[in-house]
């Protein structure tokens, strides 16, 4: 009996701890594992009994990475339950914000956690010695993310300054439109992005995935739309634990997450990018066609270019608000605390953030739920790395190892926002 195994105790150049074991019997597959060994955090807990108004500054503490995702799921799922509308320049305001962090966040996993897969090199900093311009370029576009959040958030990393109903402080539109110029030469380093990227050496592996992703009738989603599928999916954000559902599996300290009766699905910038691909502006469009990107997208290892895409839409669509951009009158919008349920769920950059809270008379959390973009595609990657082995069993076992570390940072996983959910059952007899 030949009996081969592939283990990685520690994963490299992803956001929190986890590894990886897979099993070989024969030359076929017999178990792969995504193990996620961090201790639960228990945000969910922590968040019962305070008052709504704390959620957004909670929450963002969740990821330090995404804080805007989380921030924003929370505050629409609060206005959703005490009924306000948050629109104009305060909208405007929000997707400026989500571009920043979409620009900042996928510079970073594009160049300096997933490009050296490609090319051969342990890490960034190796990668940088062979092709210094562009890492140069992934840290001006991450730089260029980060003095966006900075400005409309208040702080790079964990904003302060959203708020229920709106933020605390508007920007002025002299600050605003002062990162226009930047904004203009990001473009062109945005658009050398997808060139690079689409140039970069992919496995032949493609599978056939259920996508699901916001879809919005006049905008590439973001931050609000309904929850759709290429399988015929189309919900409302009140309907996702009707249809969603998590499982606990005795590997990993967090929930893996199943579209019910039919299992894994797949979240993030290629299940966005095969839905939403219309809604794309028609030069990014063009741009996709002629790297020869055209919908619909299989192949995970392409994520790379999608994400590219993506910061190049950022980058668009960024200029499009600075460019129309007028301070609000009021910052805000007033909330008055009540009883309620609501849901909310935007765009992280690794793909949909459901959040769901039920508050009392006084606006106090009784309940919540987080699921994070990681959860919901723990199962999937556990079924790319299954399928990716049997095609590539041939490997020698330090170049398979290799290949599976990249196929997970394909997903540019934050392990870290996955484990909030477990729960404990004692049984005593």
């Amino acid at each position: 009996m030949n009996i081969r195994t592939i283990k990685v105790d520690m994963l490299a150049r992803v956001e929190g701890e986890g590894g990886l074991h897979v099993k070989i019997k024969n030359d076929r597959v017999a178990d792969v594992k995504l193990k996620i060994f961090e201790p639960p955090r228990f945000f969910e807990g922590f968040l019962r009994g305070r008052k709504f108004t704390e959620a957004p500054d909670i929450t963002a503490r969740i990821c330090g990475i995404c804080p805007v995702a989380y921030q924003m799921s929370s505050v629409h799922a609060m206005e959703r339950a005490l009924g306000v509308v948050v629109d104009g320049q305060l909208r405007a305001l929000r997707r400026l914000l989500y571009c920043g962090e979409w620009i900042e966040s996928h510079a970073l996993h594009v160049y300096l956690l997933h490009t050296p897969d490609f090319l051969g090199y342990p890490d960034a900093i190796q990668l940088a010695k062979v092709y210094p311009d562009v890492v140069k370029n992934g840290l001006e576009l991450k730089k260029l993310g980060n003095d966006i959040v900075n400005l409309v958030g208040g702080r790079e990393i964990h904003p302060i300054n959203v708020r229920v109903g709106g933020f605390y402080k508007a920007p002025t539109p002299r600050q605003v439109r002062e990162l226009g110029q930047r904004l203009t030469a990001a473009r062109t380093l945005a658009q050398e992005m997808v060139r690079f990227t689409a140039g970069l050496p992919f496995p032949e592996f493609e599978q056939n995935y259920e996508f699901v992703a916001l879809r919005h009738p006049d905008e590439y989603a973001i931050n609000e739309g309904r929850l759709v599928s290429n399988r015929g999916l189309d919900i409302d954000i009140a309907e996702y634990e009707a249809n969603f559902a998590e499982e606990h599996v005795q590997h990993t300290t967090a929930l893996q997450s199943v579209i019910k009766a039919r299992g894994a699905y797949f979240v993030g910038p290629m299940a966005r990018y095969n839905l939403n691909f219309d809604q794309l502006d028609p030069d990014i469009r063009a741009l996709a066609c002629e790297v020869g990107l055209e919908p619909p997208v299989n192949n995970p290892f392409k994520s790379i270019v999608i994400r590219s895409l993506e910061t190049l839409y950022a980058v668009e669509e960024a200029l499009r608000i600075i460019e129309a951009y007028e301070i609000p009158v009021r910052p805000f919008v007033d909330v008055t605390p009540g009883v309620g349920v609501g849901w909310g769920c935007t765009e992280a950059p690794r793909g949909i953030l459901y959040h769901r809270y039920t508050l009392d008379k006084d606006g106090l959390i009784v309940d919540a739920k987080i699921v994070p973009p990681t959860s919901q595609n723990q199962k999937t990657i556990e079924g790319d790395l299954w399928h990716f082995v049997e095609k590539a069993v041939d490997l020698p076992d330090d170049r398979l190892t290799w290949q599976c570390e990249q196929a997970i940072r394909n997903y540019d996983p934050c392990i870290s926002c996955s484990v909030h959910f477990i729960k404990l059952d004692i049984e005593r007899e």
